[in-house]
């Protein structure tokens, strides 16, 4: 399998790791189909982004046509061999990204699908990475049916057809979650050797890799923001407090609350208490912390999961876990007001 060549912290590398995922979709879901919709879940720039686009390689070689978007990056991949069809849907991505209609690119990737199966009657993968942000909670669910019409009631009879929906966004997982539409799957960090690669592709001086593995967790985009800020790790966390808004989301919250949060930070799963069930939606909404499954079969996750509790590595406990050490400093440090 060719490796694709990403862009990372302004340098391009060749993907690496995720052999247990990239398995999943050769064995599996390339040989089978998917049934239902595969919606996989995980942190922020836990390498979700990076493993669809290997994956749409993968699927290529096995003879998928493949529709990828991905609103938030604007970034579309038309990899399929029907010019005309190919032709007009850029022509629409382009006209919805003139407009900033963000949205209306996960509906075009749709629409597409059906169009491609009236055509070739052949093997579809349609791929939508990080649209739940931009069409909402409910719009996400009712899309998620609609990829599962796509599979149940296809315009025409096909060969066979991949469907595949990725977030970071974990308000959501409840809403599909509440239907049998799809199959929630939980992709989390980096393991350590893949992390490796990805830190040793990374030119000049850097910390050393146990330093750097403590403050990411294995995230990659917490690597490139790192590598981005010199390797200052307060530069990243100021960003961080700034761009999620943590010093007014700190002053929102109660003595009790704050008192909560204090506590999560050293164990997450002391959220899971009825009355402090709300704070870890907030949290969830925040992108700073994830729901995970408590049980670590791998057949429940996308690659491997975590360990079953790490206080250590960014606060993983057994059914909620930090996105990452540095979305867990971030908040200890607006939660002390540090500087």
């Amino acid at each position: 399998m060719r490796r694709v060549k990403l862009n990372f912290a302004g340098k391009e590398i060749e993907f690496v790791d995720r052999d247990s995922a990239l398995r999943r979709v050769a064995e599996e879901w390339a040989v089978k189909g998917t049934f239902p919709v595969q919606v996989v879940l995980g942190p922020e720039g836990c390498g979700k982004s990076a493993w669809l686009r290997q994956s749409v390689e993968l699927l290529r070689e096995f003879g998928f046509e493949v529709i990828y978007v991905n609103p938030i990056n604007r970034e579309v991949l038309a990899e399929f061999g029907v010019a005309s069809l190919k032709d007009e849907f850029l022509k629409m991505v382009r006209e919805a990204l003139a407009q900033n209609a963000l949205g209306r690119l996960a509906w075009l990737a749709f629409d597409l699908a059906k169009e491609l199966i009236r055509v070739t009657r052949g093997k579809i993968a349609v791929i939508v990475d990080d649209a739940f942000q931009v069409i909402g909670v409910r719009e996400s669910a009712l899309y998620v049916k609609a990829l599962l019409n796509l599979i149940e009631y296809p315009p025409e009879h096909y060969e066979k057809i991949v469907t595949i929906a990725a977030t970071s966004e974990g308000v959501s997982r409840r809403e599909i979650g509440r239907h049998t539409w799809a199959n929630l799957r939980v992709m989390w960090n980096m393991p350590r050797d893949g992390f490796r690669q990805l830190y040793d592709q990374l030119p000049g001086d850097k910390p050393p890799f146990e330093e750097v593995w403590k403050l990411t967790g294995g995230n990659p985009r917490m690597l490139e923001r790192l590598y981005n800020a010199g390797w200052s790790v307060k530069a990243v966390i100021r960003d961080m407090r700034d761009e999620k808004g943590l010093d007014a989301f700190i002053d929102s919250l109660t003595s009790e609350e704050k008192r909560w949060l204090d506590e999560a930070i050293n164990d997450p799963d002391t959220l899971m208490s009825r009355e402090r069930i709300p704070l870890m939606n907030r949290l969830i909404e925040l992108n700073l912390i994830i729901e995970i499954p408590q049980w670590r079969d791998e057949y429940l996750w996308i690659d491997q999961p975590p360990p079953e509790k790490d206080p250590e590595l960014g606060g993983i406990g057994r059914r909620v876990a930090w996105q990452s050490p540095l979305h867990r400093e971030a908040v200890r440090s607006a939660l002390q007001g540090l500087m």
